[in-house]
């Protein structure tokens, strides 16, 4: 083989191996993407059915019940104008409680539940997720103007 034909086949071989390199990282990166909705873009369908997701809002007053057998909790997240029912099968984070913002990611289902994998709560007395907290905003300011209150990210 003479030094010509060598070299075009380590470079083609190191564009190949780059190619390949890149091909991985963005097909890990697209698993990992999970996207934010409200209550409001579920009822909407602007949801995916085939992926994870995270929906997120107030727990609403009065929805929380437990499993006495297991250790499944329902509940029902709302952005003040939809509402979503979500089941959680684990134990939720200490600061979970009625009034409060979540974010719950999971899947929906066919019927229309929210199967949560992960609850997440907020942390203190001022902390909500910047999506959630405007998610929220958007779903009152809509509220008060009788429009949707579904946006596209």
């Amino acid at each position: 083989m003479r030094a010509r034909n060598r070299r075009l086949l380590l470079v083609g071989g190191g564009l190949l191996s780059l190619i390949l390199a890149a091909a991985l990282i963005l097909s890990a990166f697209e698993e990992n993407l999970v996207f934010f909705f409200t209550p409001s873009e579920v009822h909407a369908r602007e949801v995916p059915m085939d992926r994870t997701f995270r929906i997120g809002g107030l727990v609403e007053a009065g929805s929380v019940q437990r499993d006495q057998t297991s250790t499944d909790v329902f509940f029902r997240v709302t952005d003040t104008l939809e509402t979503i029912d979500v089941r959680y099968s684990g134990i939720l984070p200490d600061l979970f409680r009625e009034g409060q913002g979540v974010v719950a990611e999971g899947r929906l289902t066919e019927e229309g539940l929210f199967v949560a994998s992960r609850v997440l709560a907020r942390h203190d007395e001022t902390y909500m997720p910047v999506e959630a907290a405007e998610a929220l905003q958007r779903a009152h300011e809509a509220g008060r103007q009788g429009q949707p209150a579904a946006t596209a990210y």
